[in-house]
Formats: C-alpha cells, sequence, structure tokens
C-alpha cells in the first residue's frame, strides 16, 4: 500500500540473465560439488560489506534492475532501483540505516514529499529473517533479504551438481546447480557438522522461507578461485499465499561486484525527509 502511495508508477524495467557464459568444461575440479558449495557458505561468514547487482523478475513487480551496497554490522544498506519506462520511468533510491528506511529517486511523487527529498518510515528491516524484514512494501520480499545469506541456501541441496566452468564478469567460476527445498534445508541443519554451520542453514531456511516460492527453489551458484559466491541465481514459481503477488515467476539473478570494500551509507537529513504515513494521508 505504501509503495502505492509514494511512486508515480510501480513496476521496474528488466535486464538480462546475469550469468556470464562460455562454459568451457575444461579440466575437471577435483573438490566435490558439496565441498566447494559449503566452503563458500563458510566464506560468506567472512564478508563484512559488499557491493552486488540484481537482473531478473519478481512475482509482485515485474522485472527489474537494482545496484545496491550493505555493510553486515552494523546492518545498513543503500539501493537504486530503476522503475519501468513505459509506466512514468525514474529511479527509486532506498536507503536502510540505525532501523529507519528512507525512500527518495525520481520515481517518488513528488507532490507527497511536501518540499522534502525524502520519506522516512520506522521501524524498518531489512537483510533479516523473514518475520523481521520490513520494508513497507516498497520493496519486493524476495530482495529483502540479505544476499550474503541467501547465497549459502545451495547447501541444502540434494540434486547438487557441476556445470562447468565459466567467466562471470571477468572472472573464472565454478557453476553448480541444484535443487533447494525447506526438507533438503532442514535435513541439512541437522546433519551440520559444527554450531556455525547449523546456525548458518538457520538463517539460510529462514529466508528461503521468505521468498514465498510454492515447493522448490532451482538456484545456480558460480563460486571464484578464492572459494568465494561470484553470482547466484534463483527461480521458482511463487505460492501465492501472499496478497498482492500477482503472480508471476521469480527468477532473479545477484552478482557480487565488491566485497569488504568500504562501504558508506549515509542518512538523509532530518530536515529533508517527511514520515512515510504523512505521505499515504495525502493521498
Amino acid at each position: 500500500m505504501a509503495f502505492a502511495v509514494v511512486l508515480l508508477a510501480g513496476g521496474a524495467v528488466a535486464c538480462g540473465e546475469g550469468a556470464g557464459s562460455d562454459v568451457a568444461n575444461e579440466d575437471p575440479v577435483d573438490v566435490a560439488p558439496a565441498t566447494a558449495v559449503a566452503k563458500a557458505a563458510t566464506n560468506s561468514e567472512d564478508i563484512r560489506s559488499l557491493r552486488y547487482r540484481i537482473t531478473g523478475m519478481v512475482p509482485e513487480k515485474g522485472r527489474l534492475e537494482a545496484e545496491a551496497s550493505m555493510n553486515t554490522e552494523p546492518l545498513t544498506m543503500g539501493m537504486e532501483m530503476t522503475a519501468a519506462a513505459q509506466d512514468g520511468g525514474g529511479q527509486l533510491e532506498v536507503r536502510f540505516v540505525d532501523e529507519v528506511m528512507y525512500v527518495g529517486g525520481s520515481a517518488v511523487d513528488s507532490e507527497k514529499l511536501d518540499g522534502k527529498g525524502w520519506f522516512r518510515a520506522d521501524p524498518a528491516g531489512w537483510g533479516r529473517g523473514a518475520v523481521d524484514n520490513q520494508s513497507y512494501g516498497v520493496l519486493p520480499r524476495e530482495i529483502e533479504g540479505s544476499p550474503v545469506v541467501q547465497s549459502t541456501l545451495l547447501t541444502g541441496a540434494k540434486d547438487l551438481r557441476m556445470i562447468g566452468t565459466e567467466t562471470v564478469d571477468g572472472t573464472r567460476t565454478r557453476h553448480y546447480k541444484g535443487t533447494v527445498t525447506t526438507r533438503g534445508l532442514l535435513a541439512a541443519r541437522k546433519g551440520a557438522v559444527d554450531e556455525s554451520a547449523r546456525e548458518r542453514l538457520v538463517e539460510s531456511l529462514d529466508q528461503f522461507v521468505g521468498l514465498g516460492v510454492s515447493d522448490a527453489l532451482t538456484m545456480d551458484l558460480w563460486i571464484d578461485g578464492d572459494d568465494q559466491a561470484k553470482q547466484f541465481r534463483m527461480r521458482a514459481e511463487p505460492d501465492g499465499k501472499q496478497a498482492g503477488t500477482g503472480g508471476g515467476p521469480l527468477d532473479l539473478t545477484v552478482l557480487f561486484l565488491d566485497v569488504n570494500q568500504p562501504v558508506s551509507i549515509e542518512t538523509p537529513p532530518a530536515e529533508d525527509t517527511t514520515a512515510l504515513a504523512d505521505g499515504a494521508q495525502g493521498s
């Protein structure tokens, strides 16, 4: 509801699949797929900051393209998402700092901003579990979760396999693929070898639920030479239980651009913000 109030038009514009192809299938990799994916999941715990790109389609909003930066401690995020040109155009900028969400950009209805540059809303949450995220309908729920955690979902796949070697954004990677289900993540959590892996799988399961898929999630993961996730793609059908889903498939590709490089998410000046609720009441 809030999203419809503050924006001139809904929707977002598409980008490509995001998967650098050139499958070489050259020399075999000695490491078993399950071991390689588990190692990348373990290494994800060392990510303190990330700049990433999202492209694809979500059930609620259709096609989208976004670039974002985040810190894990404290958890902050800034994102720019391009709105569909056929619906009025413009760019949406969203920031999460200190449990407050700020929304600005040319896609926002300037008449409802009352001369300010940003809407604000709190309490707001991003990058947490399915229950704790709150973006007031501004962001599709599929991108409310942390991409760092989402990149570890493939550890719950039983049909995990290596596809080949590929170049992604100029980086040589190994491409793995599998099917993720709630049952598989629960089984992986039960069989976790240590407490750290068990806690990571609890987070993965929580964010899997937040994706709202009907049953199974098909996932591709590209891992670089440092045994870290470089890119992942998620595809599934929506469960249809969430209000306003609007149907359509989930098909998102997330590309990690920079890892552990300095990221600063600034809070807009208080005098340049107005409460999201005020804009809604003025509609």
